[in-house]
């Protein structure tokens, strides 16, 4: 039934990769499964057969399908079935869609569509990974036009050496996870997190991932010699040559007057008429060719830009080549909220907000890995005001999802751990202002806004771009990237870190890829750049957390019970710790591991909480001091409770440090008042002792004269302080 059915195998990072095609979705373009351990997935590749009228640029959708089944789950949704994507699904699918883009032909305008069905999960072997190789291969072997193959390959570093693919145990312990995406001569993309590793370290990662990732793309294009299609011919969207030399030659004295401007505003305002006079003299030329027009104005900035940098080593805004634009940051500037942090670097400006919460304010995840929740959660909001556009606010999409992502990767490695910080954080970068490089400065406002939230982070982080233009063998750098150097450049190398090494990397091209030359010297620029960043703006603001939590955020008070007292913590339908979380006015979260977190706005009424637990939990000790409610009175004394369901006798003799003669002289039912353990006998009784607690607590010691033993308007009978 399958004539064409064929399967290939090779060896990858010790594991075998097994390929098979002609089976699975014949309608499509090019479509394979891909086996790598007990990983599968599919991959399927379509495109268009004529070109999409009235866009400027190619129609690529990249979707990455985690499917539950995979790992044997059925979805959590009331539909139980797999709903919109996750995050990390489409952190996925940008991670393939990066190295991708970029070989395609610059002016196709089909539609084309890549799906990664995840079908079966190793954990020891990415499904990420397995999903790259196999859009790869399902677009050599179709009749697509492209550029590739590529591969992808996971980097890293465990006990001091560089692993490639590391299985499930090396990622727990792995310092660094960086992705590598090659085709068969330059490194393509790069995307990584990583514990302050330094930067000959990542390099060296980087280039073994992409030695491994050349001997993937010969068995690529092995199959593709085998069995791949002839690619099919399109119709070009690039405006004709001609037009663009006339155009060029009209207006380009304009359009370099127009950029030559640190403002954007001013860049825009100044290009509104270049734009109106070149429509004026070329509509009439080129009948019904407006967007061709708009197209060669857009070519000609580029050709302007670049020209400046790589022949006269001019920025747009007049700055150095390695010079970064003005710096700013402020802190403190929301009085309600847990921290705030506002950093500013040219025009593009970030505001970012913390949020401290109970552990239970932890995110829950339901993808397809053995993560569960996370209690670090960084979003960012890139509104259109931001850019000067107007356009209804949607929610995020795929590129603000991606942006936080990163900045949440580049926070992570100094995160206090929950056991030194037994909150839920979350950050909000608020990007009020953009030209250029808004990621970076959502990293930089959120260590602002992490100390002055009082977060003990290990150390502060910044993050900075390198850009790039080449124009055959020649290339050069550029620190701090505005917008323009964005559109019209070749690369935005994204690199944050602390002073001892990366945390985080993300490489966007629009060429096919990068030498090590380039990627050496962006490493070290950005080096040198993050640190300026640290010491001369960031830590000048703020030099370290502050020592408190906000007055607003909850006070979190944490301690260990063993697993078996849980139940009488919590209490027959939970009435014990509601209880105690009425009493107290605060939160309690147990994990089943013992674990107790208390949150509470009143840090006393988190240790009152803290010491009722601990008392249900843990049982009490003789000279231990408590806070009890009188339950019960008796002629030789009262009961007082200490903690749900832990009664005490405090004999009438021990009620005060006078002589009482009748017990309702001294507590009445209800009253909350301090005793300490005297006793606990052979039965578990246990024997308190108010007058021990008054005398150890307070310093009270009775009065001589028996007048003062009677009870005195405003005040406790027969007491006064010691001196």
């Amino acid at each position: 039934m399958y004539e064409n059915f064929k399967v290939y195998s090779t060896e990858f990072a010790g594991r075998t990769l097994s390929v098979e095609v002609g089976k699975m979705a014949q309608l499509a373009n090019g479509s394979c499964l891909v086996r790598y351990g007990e990983t599968a997935v599919f991959c399927a590749a379509t495109a268009s057969a004529k070109p999409r009228d009235g866009i400027d640029f190619l129609p690529l959708s990249v979707d990455f399908e985690e499917k539950l089944y995979s790992v044997g789950r059925i979805p959590g949704s009331f539909t139980r079935r797999e709903g919109k994507p996750t995050d990390k699904a489409i952190l996925a699918s940008r991670v393939i869609d990066r190295p991708v883009r970029p070989l395609f032909p610059k002016d196709m305008r089909n539609d084309v569509s890549i799906v990664c069905t995840v079908m079966s999960v190793d954990p020891d072997c990415s499904p990420e990974i397995v999903g790259m190789i196999g859009a790869s291969i399902a677009l050599s072997i179709s009749d697509i036009p492209w550029e590739g193959p590529i591969s992808g390959v996971s980097v890293g570093y465990v006990d001091g050496e560089i692993v490639l693919n590391p299985n499930a145990e090396q990622q727990k312990v792995s310092e660094m996870q960086v992705t590598v995406a090659s085709t068969a001569d330059l490194v393509a993309m790069i995307e990584a997190g990583a514990n302050e590793i330094p930067n000959d370290v990542m390099f060296d990662g980087i280039m073994k991932g992409h030695a491994e990732n050349q001997k993937i793309v010969e068995f690529i294009k092995g199959i593709q010699a085998e069995i791949g299609k002839e690619k099919f011919t399109f119709e070009t969207s690039d405006p004709d040559p001609e037009m663009f030399e006339a155009i060029k030659e009209f207006a380009i004295e304009d359009v370099r007057a127009a950029l030559d401007t640190d403002d954007k505003n001013v860049r825009d305002e100044r290009l509104l008429p270049v734009y109106d006079a070149v429509h004026a003299k070329f509509d009439e030329l080129y009948p019904e060719m407006e967007m061709k027009i708009d197209e060669c104005m857009y070519k000609l900035q580029k050709f302007v830009v670049r020209r400046w940098l790589l022949d006269d080593g001019k920025r747009v805004d007049g700055r150095g080549i390695d010079e970064i634009r003005p710096l700013s940051s402020e802190v403190g500037l929301l009085p309600r909220v847990h921290g705030s942090g506002l950093f500013a670097r040219g025009q593009t400006q970030v505001l970012t907000i913390a949020t401290l919460g109970p552990v239970r304010d932890a995110q829950l995840l339901d993808g397809i890995d053995s993560e569960e929740s996370k209690r670090y959660m960084h979003h960012y909001n890139m509104p259109s005001y931001s850019v000067g556009e107007t356009r209804p606010s949607r929610g995020p999409g795929r590129r603000e999802i991606g942006h936080g992502a990163l900045a949440e990767r580049a926070l992570l490695p100094v995160i206090p751990s929950e056991e030194e910080f037994p909150y839920a954080i979350r950050l909000v970068s608020e990007i009020l202002s953009s030209n250029g490089s808004t990621s970076q400065g959502s990293i930089c406002g959120s260590t602002l806004a992490l100390m002055d939230a009082g977060v003990p982070i290990k150390a502060p982080v910044a993050g900075i771009s390198c850009g790039l233009i080449t124009e055959g063998d020649r290339f050069m750098t550029m620190v701090d990237i505005q917008g323009l150097e964005d559109f019209f450049g070749d690369m935005d190398f994204k690199v944050a870190g602390t002073h001892k090494g990366i945390t985080a990397i993300q490489m966007d091209l629009k060429i096919h890829g990068l030498t090590p030359e380039i990627i050496k010297e962006a490493l070290e620029k950005t080096y040198k750049a993050r640190l300026y960043i640290l010491d001369e703006v960031m830590l000048k603001c703020i030099p370290e957390a502050r020592a408190e939590v906000s007055k607003y955020a909850p006070k979190m008070l944490t301690t260990k019970i063993h697993p078996d007292k849980i139940r009488e913590v919590i209490g027959s339908g939970g009435k014990v710790i509601q209880k105690i979380q009425a009493d107290c006015e605060c939160k309690i979260d147990i994990d089943d591991d013992g674990n107790v977190f208390i949150s509470a706005i009143d840090a006393e009424n988190a240790k009152r909480a803290l010491m009722i637990v601990e008392t249900i939990a843990l049982d009490p000790e003789v000279g231990a001091v408590y806070k009890g409610r009188v339950t019960r009175l008796m002629n030789f004394g009262a009961f007082v409770e200490i903690a749900p369901g832990k009664e005490g006798l405090v004999h009438i003799s021990k009620l005060d440090v006078k002589r009482v003669e009748k017990v309702e002289d001294c507590v009445t039912v209800g009253d909350e008042v301090i005793v300490k353990v005297t006793e606990i006998d052979d039965q578990g009784r246990i024997n308190l002792s108010r007058r021990d607690a008054l005398i150890e607590i307070e310093g009270l010691t009775p009065e001589d004269n028996g007048e003062e033993d009677r009870p005195r308007k405003g005040g406790r009978p027969g007491f006064r302080n010691k001196k």
